[in-house]
């Protein structure tokens, strides 16, 4: 030991202080006149007790990402009330000036008949767009960062390999994190001290805080009942992948952090010896920080994609407690080093917040619920093409679009798995179960796991089984407002319709109520087999009949149909179900796979007898009522007030309407191989479209082509929602991303907006 350090040393003992108990809270070496001069110019560059700043400058980074993120949440929120709002005002002056529009005389011959026999006071002449609720220089900005952003990364094929990347929004902000840590830790100076008894490496001073302040983020990020959600309005499902790059930038930086301690007593074996004496227990350090890297190493490495797939029921099962290890090992590396533990109870808090939060997320945790402890009751349906309908009568809440976790133990005790809700939580749609309750439809296409097990159970146990239901959620769903879009264009995949139908059902009801500025919706729905069209006929008629006219469009794409079922069949060379019991119409009859019988129907065959008429009625379980006339405020229950948990006899009346007997989907039948090749040559890509807009077309949708040529019709906001397989999310989110000039082109176009859902989910 240098005669320096034994007269610090003897100066601190003659004031009384004792070397290790100075050095057990921080690695940290006085000062003082009588100094090395390397040790009082390292620690005059990077002091000790200013390496706080390090962790701190990931925090500000963190919340300035965050604040901008809200931010442009809370403009695009104003500004979709303000079109909104804008929009009913409009609505209600028309209608308080002019008669109902069910009183015009639409079909005489005459010119502008309303106008000649119900004069308006004033010419009506549209409000012009609030300035406020259009900025066109941010709404420039934003359509050029969409131009980049919205583009798809190509997957990389290897071999039979393919490896996906992220968006290149992600893309983006992961790059900026790691290159913000990483000049953070390598851009000051020193890395290492003269000596190692001059105290820690600098650099590893500076990985392990940034390291350390990481550690709230990841947490907060990887919640189902998400802090970071709710601020932003982007659900977990789509912070997740933020979350993995989180961990392996936690794991890089630790690395950083760990290396430096390895390498420099290598070349100062002295210095090292000296500083080992600093701590109360011999290689302590050194010890509890392998017990920190090892959980930490098996969480990033496990979450790699390839490996998770492998063994993911592993993976899910560990992920959890690894986690909680690792933390608790951080608390004791740390020991409370400068503000280290601050950020491990932030973390801690966090992750019990939001599990708090949780709580009131699931259906069997509230005691004023009649599902308190023992979940609600479900229903199986077997659909058309394998597909299963679960139908949960519950007093849970949730809005157009939303996912949530479902664990039916009658099937599997501890298997849950997200679904999207396919039905609307709204007083048209009421339960039989009562007053408070709405059915949740989930609907999906088993694959294997638990879906499989559904469909296996169900085939076994018939449908008159019901089981119990535990649901975690709500979650996700879409952050924007359909209604206050001009233009939505809908398009969905196979079983994506499950995110879709929803939300066209809520928008036609607003359209239908005044509630909603959109003049144009175009769904585009691609399906293998012809049979699938089956799972939401009825929500489509009621789209179609209770709609505005000509203000929905659906085109139909069967892929794969071939005639008389002679199609291949699904994945594995199993028939589907509904080709057992020999047609369409014995397996809706054997299996309940139509939802509801038509209108038209019922009376046709009550002939007019209302009190058959009323006893069809009640026979449709699971039925959907229609949409109301238009009104401007909410509707009124139509249903009585129900107080225990027995299913009532309802009248679910529907208003009278003139629909077609037959919904056909705009095709009025499965056609022959020479039939499709005649549309084909004679009609091009578009197929045969009916008068009101409703066509169906037998092969794959041209998607960049028919959105290129629905642009011309946009209005000045547009919406485009996608859900399906990768292929088709590419195609839609590439073209997306080059109609963003339009915005800048066309000064009557504000926004393209693009909304992808998860083809999983």
């Amino acid at each position: 030991m240098e005669a320096s350090e034994i007269r610090a040393q003897a100066h601190m003992r003659g004031r009384g202080i004792g070397l290790p108990s100075i050095l057990s809270k921080r690695v940290s070496i006085p000062v003082n006149g009588a100094s090395d001069p390397a040790l009082v110019a390292a620690i005059k560059q990077d002091p000790w007790v200013e390496s706080t700043k390090y962790g701190l400058g990931w925090v500000y980074f963190s919340i300035i990402l965050l604040t901008i993120t809200i931010a442009l949440r809370l403009y695009h929120l104003w500004t979709d009330k303000i079109r909104t709002a804008l929009h009913k005002e409009e609505i209600e002056k028309s209608t308080s000036s002019s008669p109902d529009s069910e009183f015009e005389m639409k079909n005489l011959d005459t010119s502008n008949t309303v106008a000649q026999l119900f004069p308006r006071e004033k010419s009506q002449v549209p409000r012009a767009q609030s300035s406020v609720s259009s900025i066109g220089p941010l709404n420039n900005g934003l359509a050029l960062l969409r131009f980049f952003v919205y583009r798809p990364v190509p997957i990389l094929r290897w071999r039979k390999r393919a490896i996906a990347f992220p968006s290149l929004s992600v893309i983006a902000l992961v790059s900026a994190a790691f290159c913000f840590a990483i000049l953070y830790c390598f851009v000051p100076q020193p890395f290492y001290y003269a000596s190692m008894r001059f105290g820690s490496p600098p650099l590893a001073v500076r990985a392990g805080m940034i390291a350390v302040a990481l550690m709230p983020w990841i947490i907060a990020m990887s919640m189902k009942a998400n802090l970071v959600s709710m601020l932003t309005g982007i659900g977990h499902e789509r912070l997740n992948v933020l979350h993995r790059w989180g961990g392996y930038l936690c794991l890089l930086l630790s690395l950083v952090h760990t290396i430096p301690f390895y390498i420099h007593p290598t070349w100062d074996r002295a210095g090292y010896e000296t500083f080992k004496s600093y701590f109360s227990g011999p290689n302590i350090i050194y010890g509890s920080g392998i017990a920190s890297l090892v959980p930490l190493l098996w969480l990033c490495l496990a979450s790699l994609p390839f490996v998770r797939a492998w063994m993911y029921e592993l993976f899910v099962a560990l992920h959890v407690p690894v986690a909680i290890v690792y933390v608790a090992m951080l608390f004791w590396h740390c020991r409370n080093y400068l503000t280290s533990w601050n950020y491990l109870w932030a973390t801690a808090a966090i992750w019990l917040l939001s599990y708090a939060i949780r709580l009131f997320k699931l259906n069997w945790t509230n005691p004023w619920r009649l599902s308190w402890l023992i979940g609600d009751e479900a229903a199986v349906t077997l659909l058309s093409e394998n597909a299963v309908k679960v139908t949960i009568p519950t007093q849970v809440k949730w809005r157009p679009g939303q996912y949530v976790y479902l664990r039916m133990p009658g099937i599997s005790v501890f298997e849950n798995h997200p679904f999207t809700i396919a039905s609307l939580c709204s007083g048209d749609f009421p339960s039989e179960y009562g007053e408070a309750y709405r059915d949740m439809t989930l609907v999906f296409k088993p694959f294997g796991g638990f879906t499989r097990k559904v469909l296996n159970t169900a085939i076994e146990k018939g449908p008159s089984k019901t089981y119990r239901a535990f649901i975690d959620g709500p979650y996700g769903g879409m952050s924007r407002r359909l209604e206050a879009f001009d233009s939505v264009v809908l398009i969905a995949g196979g079983s994506g319709i499950t995110a879709i139908v929803s939300q066209l059902l809520e928008l036609v009801k607003r359209m239908r109520d005044g509630k909603a500025v959109t003049k144009s919706v175009q769904v585009i729905w691609a399906i293998k087999r012809l049979e699938s069209m089956e799972w939401f006929k009825e929500e489509l008629r009621i789209c179609r009949d209770y709609a505005p006219p000509d203000t929905v469009h659906c085109q139909f794409f069967v892929t794969t149909a071939k005639r008389h079922g002679t199609d291949a069949g699904p994945r594995g060379g199993q028939r589907p179900i509904s080709g057992i019991f020999g047609s369409e119409k014995i397996n809706d009859l054997a299996q309940g796979i139509a939802s509801k019988r038509n209108s038209a129907l019922i009376r046709d065959e009550a002939a007019g007898d209302v009190d058959k008429e009323r006893e069809l009625r009640r026979e449709n379980e699971d039925g959907i009522t229609a949409l109301p006339k238009p009104l401007l405020m909410a509707p009124k229950p139509v249903h009585p007030r129900q107080h225990n948990r027995q299913r009532p006899s309802l009248d679910l009346t529907i208003p009278p309407v003139q629909p077609q007997s037959n919904f056909d989907f705009g095709f009025p039948s499965t056609p022959t191989m020479f039939q499709k090749n005649l549309v084909r040559f004679a009609f091009g890509v578009g197929g045969v479209k009916k008068k009101e807009g409703w066509s169906t077309e037998y092969g794959r949708p041209e998607i960049p082509y028919m959105l290129r040529e629905a642009s011309r019709e946009f209005g000045k906001r547009t919406c485009v929602f996608v859900c399906g397989p990768p292929g088709m999310r590419t195609d839609v989110a590439t073209t997306v991303a080059r109609l963003q000039h339009e915005v800048w082109d066309d000064p009557l176009k504000d926004e393209i907006f693009l909304h992808t859902e998860n083809y999983a989910i």
